[in-house]
């Protein structure tokens, strides 16, 4: 009993704590295009681990073991990719800020 009740909380608090971290991820971006990159790979990410947990589940137990690998490559892949471009249109918004302001 006890158990089913640890793994219902731990599952709430969770996704909570995604959805705590993806709205703050969002919400901290400096520009459109970055608020814009920062949605699509949060989109991406959620539908992602939703799959990876669906599969988790309904795959039989020599064949769920397997999902690991895949998930242990393309996680931090995807976290790298993502910090790198994140930071690029971050530099890009604010040369083209600067050249605003040079301007006026």
């Amino acid at each position: 009993m006890w158990a089913w009740i640890g793994g219902i909380v731990g599952g709430i608090i969770g996704i909570a704590g995604g959805i705590l971290g993806t709205y703050f991820g969002i919400k901290n971006t400096n520009g459109p295009r970055e608020r814009s990159f920062m949605i699509k790979s949060a989109v991406v990410c959620w539908i992602a681990m939703l799959i990876f947990l669906g599969s988790l589940l309904g795959l039989s137990s020599p064949y769920r073991w397997l999902l690991w690998i895949p998930y242990g490559i393309l996680l931090p892949l995807g976290i790298i990719y993502g910090n790198r471009k994140q930071r690029a249109i971050r530099q890009e918004e604010s040369q083209r800020a600067n050249e605003l302001k040079s301007m006026q």
